[in-house]
């Protein structure tokens, strides 16, 4: 009787008998393996947005922008290092693959975790630390490549929308767990003694006064325990698909091929931050981009090196540049709001404005303030649960025509979303507009994640089976880099008093983008109709 986690030699999913008698069994299961593997991804990737802000609370000795810094470095990596992981599948094999960015995952939460012990742990360490995280963020790339082989076109939608949907909670779950787990001494002596809040917190359940003590570290070690057994489940649970990876050699070279390539993805990121000190963003990341793609061109090897130059010919397909902007407008959007709405509700509804009697206006604490922590969660819960539904729906009426529609709706949430958030940034009693911004953020949180559903489902009917899952890690790439570019442009946007620039240039963006999906993919005379 063959193990479970054999390699598989014969796979054809489009034969329905073999589906039906075989495949879909086999497939199933990678699939709930892979979704709680990447939904620890995404928590310990995005986790920094609220660790920062407990940091802020907690008075550690670093500033608004070194803080922002760090969630912007987490975001950098996690798209950075999804160009790398995009090859991996072909190269290493999907088990091999899943098993050890899984396990990976345990040094950033483990080393974080030991990190917040100290408030006087110097700012380096946690800058590595963050950088290291993104792995949780690589990981999407691999791991949608690898579900998407499981599947027929048929289910494409289904598959990849379960596990990219289910997989994008995580973001919510860190968002409900850590400031949970931070007010309780979770592990003991095992993790160090609680710290005294200098400014009030929060949670799901309500708000924390100051000077209650918490347990910031346990935000990063919670991770461990989860950790530990998903990677187990990925090895004797996962297959390698021989007609997908057809020499992954043995585990230890397949590790290998892994370990390489994210040490590129991570040298890559730590020049694209150099570079950031340097050149505008706007320069400094396409530089990031072909700096990886030129150091992935010169790694040797008769095996790795033809294998990657075919992966790349890609790039000569129009469609994997339009796909590529339509998924920054669903997966981009949702990954960086997530990112940047904690520190923004923080910023924008934790001040309000202060007219004096000569007629200035300087801006000073709101004491009734709403916690980004008991709020923050909401938005990125609705567009993970919406995300599947978003693939279903793809399947039955078409991915472009569902893409077209949120795109719309997009559109006039951001121009919503950016006036509001300009009256609650001036006005007096900043309150008076949360539910309306938050209502509008709900909005684009559910608008991206039905529409991160249909692009994928677009992916999967416009490539065949052999590019379609090197083109869903290089759109997961570029897309994931909006966990970088929206808390720095908000962020910078907010600190010049000017937050709705921010959300108009969004949605100017997203309007170029409605042009393009109907001009390649529902026009009369359309290069792939879709529908």
């Amino acid at each position: 009787m063959a193990r479970k986690n054999a390699d598989i030699e014969r796979w054809d999913v489009e034969d329905s008998g073999f589906w039906e008698n075989e495949g879909k069994h086999i497939a199933n299961r990678n699939l709930w393996i892979s979704i709680p593997s990447l939904l620890v991804g995404f928590a310990v990737w995005m986790m920094w947005g609220m660790i920062t802000t407990q940091m802020q609370n907690l008075g550690f000795p670093f500033t608004t922008d070194q803080l922002f810094t760090l969630t912007a470095t987490a975001g950098l990596a996690g798209a950075t290092l999804r160009i790398p992981a995009a090859f991996m599948l072909s190269l290493a094999g999907g088990r091999n693959t899943v098993f050890l960015t899984t396990a990976l995952l345990i040094i950033p939460a483990a080393g974080t975790g030991f990190a917040l012990m100290n408030p006087n742990t110097p700012f380096w360490i946690f800058q590595a630390l963050a950088l290291l995280s993104g792995i949780g963020g690589g990981n999407f790339a691999c791991s949608m490549s690898n579900i998407s082989s499981f599947y027929p076109k048929k289910q494409q939608g289904y598959a990849l929308g379960m596990n990219a949907g289910l997989g994008n909670f995580g973001v919510t779950t860190m968002q409900i767990l850590v400031p949970l787990v931070m007010t309780v001494g979770l592990f003991g002596v095992l993790a160090g003694g609680p710290m005294e809040l200098q400014n009030a917190s929060g949670t799901l359940i309500g708000r924390i006064e100051a000077g209650t003590h918490t347990w910031i570290q346990n935000a990063a070690f919670i991770w461990v325990l989860f950790l530990i057994p998903l990677a187990f489940a990925g090895w004797f649970g996962m297959n390698n698909l021989r007609p997908i990876s057809p020499d992954p050699g043995t585990p230890l070279q397949a590790f290998g091929k892994i370990l390489g390539l994210y040490g590129v993805g991570i040298i890559a990121t730590f020049l694209g931050l150099v570079a950031l000190s340097w050149l505008n963003m706007w320069l400094a990341l396409p530089c990031t981009v072909i700096v990886t793609l030129i150091m992935l061109r010169l790694i040797p090897g008769e095996q790795i090196k033809p294998n990657i130059q075919k992966q790349f010919t890609i790039f000569r397909d129009k469609h994997t540049w339009a796909m590529t902007l339509l998924y920054i407008v669903t997966f981009g959007s949702f990954i960086g709001f997530s990112a940047a709405l904690p520190l923004s509700i923080t910023i924008i509804f934790g001040n309000m404005a202060e007219i004096a009697a000569d007629g200035s206006i300087n801006r000073i604490a709101n004491p009734d303030a709403p916690s980004a922590l008991t709020w923050s969660w909401i938005g990125p819960f609705i567009g993970a649960l919406v995300r599947p539904i978003g693939g279903w729906v793809a399947d039955k009426f078409g991915g472009s025509l569902v893409t077209q529609i949120i795109t719309v709706v997009m559109v006039f949430a951001s121009v919503g979303a950016g006036y509001v958030m300009m009256l609650a940034y001036n006005a007096t009693d900043p309150n008076q507009y949360f539910w309306l911004f938050m209502l509008l953020f709900m909005v684009l949180f559910t608008a991206s994640g039905i529409g991160n559903g249909s692009t994928f489902r677009s992916i999967g009917f416009i490539f065949d089976a052999q590019k379609k899952g090197p083109v869903l890690g290089w759109t997961a790439a570029i897309a994931g880099y909006g966990s970088f570019i929206a808390p720095v442009v908000l962020g910078d946007q907010i600190r010049a008093g000017s937050p709705e620039v921010a959300m108009y240039g969004f949605a100017v963006f997203y309007l170029v983008c409605l042009l393009i999906n109907w001009w390649f993919y529902l026009r009369k005379n359309a290069y792939v109709r879709n529908p």
